[in-house]
């Protein structure tokens, strides 16, 4: 299913920016409201546990859509393909409120196209 690999792409992208982010990289207007270039310490590791819980989602939508075979039952992995959809509508909506003026041009996009990656995976899969 096409729209589970634009969903995963995306998603991964997403995943190597706050890998960067915790790593120290200055792109931090992009993300948590744009408030650090660099993030603190304690922001850092929020970023890295971020990573794995985005990573986790990847998977998720590639076995909801039978890319790759399942780790869970399929009724499970929908599930929680639901769960990430409804996580990035309200990420959408946050990104479209925040200070930061790439945050709300290039994350607040991302994650809706991602949402409805997500949506349509777990409604027709």
């Amino acid at each position: 299913m096409i729209i589970a690999l634009i969903g995963s792409m995306s998603f991964l992208f997403v995943a190597i920016l706050y890998a960067l982010l915790a790593l120290g990289f200055p792109y931090g207007e992009f993300a948590m409201g744009g408030k650090y270039i660099v993030m603190p310490k304690r922001m850092r590791i929020a970023c890295g546990f971020s990573v794995f819980i985005q990573l986790f989602a990847i998977i998720i939508l590639l076995q909801t859509a039978h890319i790759i075979p399942l780790l869970f039952s399929i009724s499970l992995t929908k599930g929680i393909c639901f769960f990430f959809a409804a996580y990035l509508t309200l990420n959408t909506i946050m990104n479209l409120f925040s200070n930061s003026r790439k945050e709300k041009w290039v994350m607040a996009p991302l994650a809706f196209l991602t949402a409805i990656c997500f949506w349509i995976t777990a409604t027709v899969a």
